[in-house]
């Protein structure tokens, strides 16, 4: 399985939309998504119309309108996501619950191949179906505080919404000298210790 930028784009997206919302900001427009993580905006409505179809956004239309999450982000999988956007988790249609197609293998029961791809299959919706959006937000603030970096979305002192740019955001967490994740540092490591893949 390999994410495509569109479904990179709906991930990120749907984590920012979930970060606002923890943040107390009811909604956010699509411009603002787009510059926070340098997404192009035409691409990004697609994506955005494609996660409201689903049921996962409401949308606002008007100067001050933009996007929310219409369901708590602690029923939203990160599996499901990807499944909506890219289609099946398995590396091999044999081995899709979702999409499956008969293999070449003249043998699929004994098939060596067929029961690799099944581990890797298991293994990839395994961590992504456990994973919620709330458990993905959770942890993008708890590392952000933890580096002492500003959280996005959030309000200035006289309570106005805050915006920034990825480029400042970068340059904020170089300076912070967290730039690029170690080995233990994903999602799972956060929320369960000393866990490792």
């Amino acid at each position: 399985m390999k994410l495509s930028k569109k479904g990179e784009y709906a991930l990120r997206s749907l984590i920012n939309l979930g970060i606002a919302a923890e943040m107390g900001r009811s909604l956010v427009q699509v411009s603002e998504l787009a510059e926070s993580e340098q997404l192009p905006v035409k691409f990004l409505e697609q994506i955005l119309q494609t996660l409201r179809e689903a049921g996962w956004l409401e949308s606002h239309r008007g100067k001050f309108g933009g996007y929310r999450l219409a369901k708590p982000a602690k029923s939203i999988t990160i599996g499901a996501v990807v499944r909506l956007i890219d289609g099946p988790l398995a590396p091999i249609g044999c081995v899709s619950l979702t999409a499956y197609e008969k293999c070449t293998c003249p043998d699929e029961t004994h098939c060596g191949l067929r029961m690799l791809m099944l581990d890797v299959r298991n293994a990839i919706a395994g961590i992504l179906d456990r994973y919620t959006l709330a458990d993905v937000v959770e942890v993008t603030l708890r590392k952000l505080r933890r580096d002492g970096l500003p959280l996005p979305f959030g309000a200035d002192a006289g309570g106005a919404p805050m915006r920034f740019s990825a480029r400042v955001a970068q340059q904020r967490a170089r300076a912070a000298g967290k730039s690029r994740l170690t080995e233990v540092e994903g999602a799972v490591h956060q929320l369960l210790g000393d866990y490792t893949i």
